[in-house]
């Protein structure tokens, strides 16, 4: 079983979209798109980029806790991680975007 995205619509009418384990746990969560076009061009930058080690950006939070972002070739943030409260953790996370993020498993719940 693998992972998947969810495609959701905002109370405010932005879109946005979740990557989810085969565990059904969210790994990675997008910014707001205006338009369903657009966070679907955001699914497809995480399925073109999640194998990539260079896309991914290790960050440590105020609290001392640890995530990540996934970037585009452009730089550009696709998701950010949940947080995190070891490296180690945060590793294991990233394993699952690289292993989750090549689905074609969309649940539009637009």
């Amino acid at each position: 079983m693998t992972g998947r995205f969810e495609l959701s619509k905002s109370p405010n009418g932005q879109y946005r979209f979740v990557l989810k384990a085969a565990n059904a746990l969210t790994i990675l969560t997008s910014e707001q798109y205006e338009t369903k076009r657009a966070a679907q061009n955001g699914i497809a930058s995480v399925q073109s980029n999640c194998g990539s080690d260079d896309r991914y950006e290790r960050k440590v939070a105020a609290d001392k806790r640890v995530y990540f972002n996934l970037r585009a070739a452009n730089n550009h943030v696709i998701g950010t991680s949940q947080m995190y409260t070891t490296e180690q953790a945060r590793e294991v996370g990233i394993a699952s975007v690289k292993t989750n993020g090549s689905t074609e498993d969309i649940d539009d719940n637009t």
